[in-house]
């Protein structure tokens, strides 16, 4: 073969986009693309508007090694908010402005509606009305007939990567800019981006372009306009976050998942209960090491370049209540949802009528995934009681409203997740947790065990008249729940409580990791499907799954399962051992690392490579996240 055939195959390879084989931060074709656009960076660095502009072009360029044409979604997000960030400022009239506003989220959030959940609302509608409605592509048929070809698919819709991040970071821009213009503008508001290139940058940046974490303007755009600098320490640090999130990522991750846990959600009822559980609390570090993961790699990447992303976790598993999880995990989407949904609902102040509305909705969706009117029936009937309390309770209202507007943020972020029953009962359950511990700590001691006791209870004479599993299974949570209130009773009456605390810290943080984990079981069922199939196999799995660890064990082999399973222990024991680490001693250890001289920081980064790789599987592994 000739050097023309050559350079033409490599060309050839080089812009052409292959669906089974994406660009990942975990390839080396990733990195050698990245020591390309550092070396332009050198270049350029000091010229900001046409390093940004390059820039611009090389996160298209990644974006379409990523998605393929794709691409197209992506410029017409970038080029139709851009202009809508233009507009705004110059309507006369708040209400014109707000009129605008809301035009630009409904076309936003209508791209993410048909590629996302073209599916659920046709499983929706074919249930409620005996419909045999199919999905059918009907961009890639626009695209056919323009074409005069049948180059493009058009009975299935595929998922655009990270559509659901830079869907509603353009929101964030476009709100923020609305926030910013008139007579009185508030204190959050921005002024809009002038330079499209400056913008398409902003909106298309690679590193958390396809799973987050979510940038605000207000804290990117800033950072477009500084010249490059890059110290010492930040260097070092840069390069300890990507080595860190390859290994959370190759180490723990992937291991977990390529050689445990997707064998077991595959199919539960070939595995015990004890290797279901197990394969439940694996996922829970899995999907953890991912996503954060992703993250460093992001944040270290951006930093090498002289950006500056926002932390997205800190240290989830140390919450001591569900709440305060959801402060930790996934921040960025967290203050999205409390800055773009919570707080216009209403907040902790007032109720809407989107209040009500999201809820009854999401039950009226629920009811017809299901078949079961009751579930509607039930959700109406209880928003009615609340809605009545509201109105005749004046002492009740506020914090009502409250636990209502937080449990239709929590609901609409499962259906942010996946377009799945699944994920609404994700979202649920942890609004159910963070409202249950808003309960649970304006309680005293001796309520606290008593409710908790009547539960118990409860449950117990559940299963003994309906040995069901998923009845078992909540007596023995249940009953956990109560042994730590009824110690935690004892202590208070004999005076111990400063003894107590830190018993209590760590029986907070155990029983959060357990109620997060179990939710996971839905979070996962609902994932990695077909979205065509995606309600009833994922039901299936998470109900297979309740019925293996809720069912009978046989205790005898519980040890040789361990066993047998030992290495999967070991790195699930290692993995939470380093997240539980106190986080001085991490902060500690990334700044001795930020200080080797350069030389040893070299060969530490060889060796942590070289044992990362001894982990790598056969097939690379998309980061979990891609496919929301």
């Amino acid at each position: 073969m000739g050097m023309v055939e050559v350079a033409r195959d490599f060309l050839g390879n080089l812009f052409s986009f292959d669906q089974a084989h994406p660009l990942l931060f975990t390839q080396f074709y990733f990195w050698a693309f990245f020591a390309l656009v550092l070396a332009m960076l050198c270049v350029f660095r000091n010229k900001i508007l046409l390093r940004n502009a390059c820039l611009f072009a090389v996160s298209l360029f990644f974006y379409y090694k990523t998605s393929g044409l794709f691409l197209l979604l992506l410029l017409f997000v970038v080029a139709f908010n851009y202009l809508a960030g233009l507009l705004i400022p110059r309507i006369r009239g708040k209400g014109w402005r707000k009129a605008v506003l809301a035009a630009g989220i409904v076309v936003d959030l209508s791209l993410l509606f048909y590629y996302k959940y073209a599916y659920f609302v046709t499983d929706v509608a074919n249930n409620l009305f005996g419909t045999s409605f199919v999905v059918r592509d009907w961009f890639a048929a626009a695209g056919n007939r323009i074409t005069g070809t049948s180059a493009f698919t058009v009975d299935s819709i595929f998922l655009p990567v990270g559509i659901s991040f830079f869907i509603f970071q353009a929101i964030s821009y476009i709100v923020d800019v609305s926030r910013g213009a008139g007579e009185n503008p508030d204190g959050r508001g921005i002024a809009p981006v002038r330079n499209f290139m400056d913008f398409g940058f902003y909106l298309s940046f690679f590193p958390q372009l396809v799973a987050g974490p979510i940038v605000r303007a207000k804290e990117f755009i800033p950072q477009l306009r500084k010249p490059f600098f890059l110290s010492r320490h930040q260097f070092g640090i840069a390069i300890f976050w990507i080595i860190n999130g390859l290994a959370k990522k190759l180490v723990l991750s992937d291991y977990l998942a390529v050689n445990f846990c997707d064998r077991v959600f595959e199919n539960p009822l070939l595995y015990t209960g004890f290797e279901n559980l197990t394969a439940l609390f694996c996922y829970s570090l899995q999907v953890y090491a991912d996503f954060s993961g992703y993250t460093d790699i992001a944040i270290g990447v951006a930093m090498l370049m002289g950006f500056y992303l926002p932390k997205n976790f800190n240290s989830p598993y140390k919450a001591r209540s569900a709440g305060e999880f959801w402060k930790r995990w996934h921040i960025s989407l967290s203050r999205w949802l409390q800055d773009y949904l919570y707080i216009p609902l209403g907040g902790n102040r007032k109720g809407t009528f989107g209040t009500y509305a999201i809820i009854i909705g999401i039950a009226f969706l629920a009811s017809a995934l299901a078949r079961d009117w009751w579930v509607f029936g039930s959700v109406s009937v209880l928003t009615a009681v609340l809605a009545m309390l509201i109105l005749f309770k004046k002492d009740w209202r506020k914090e009502l409203i409250a636990d209502i507007n937080r449990m239709d943020t929590m609901l609409l972020g499962g259906l942010w997740h996946g377009a799945s029953w699944n994920f609404m009962i994700w979202g649920g359950l942890n609004g159910l947790g963070i409202l249950f511990f808003r309960f649970w700590k304006s309680c005293n001691p001796y309520i606290r065990t008593i409710v908790i006791g009547l539960v118990c209870t409860a449950f117990l004479l559940l299963k003994t008249a309906f040995p069901a599993p998923v009845f078992n299974l909540f007596f023995w949570w249940t009953f956990s729940i109560f042994a730590g209130a009824f110690v935690r009773m004892l202590y208070h009456a004999m005076h111990f409580r400063r003894d107590f605390s830190r018993l209590h810290l760590y029986w907070s943080v155990l029983t959060t990791f357990i109620f997060i984990t179990f939710t996971r079981l839905f979070f996962r069922s609902g994932s990695n499907l077909d979205p065509a199939e995606a309600n009833r196999v994922a039901w299936e799995t998470a109900k297979n799954m309740v019925n293996r660890i809720g069912g009978d064990w046989d205790w005898s082999l519980v040890p040789a399962m361990a066993w047998q399973h030992r290495s999967i222990l070991l790195v699930f024991a290692l993995g939470m051992a380093v997240h539980w680490l106190p986080d001085r001693f991490k902060r500690r250890y990334r700044i001795v690392f930020s200080r080797l001289p350069l030389a040893v920081m070299v060969l530490a980064v060889a060796a942590a490579v070289f044992v990362i790789c001894q982990f790598v599987t056969a097939d690379l592994q998309s980061f979990i996240y891609f496919q929301f």
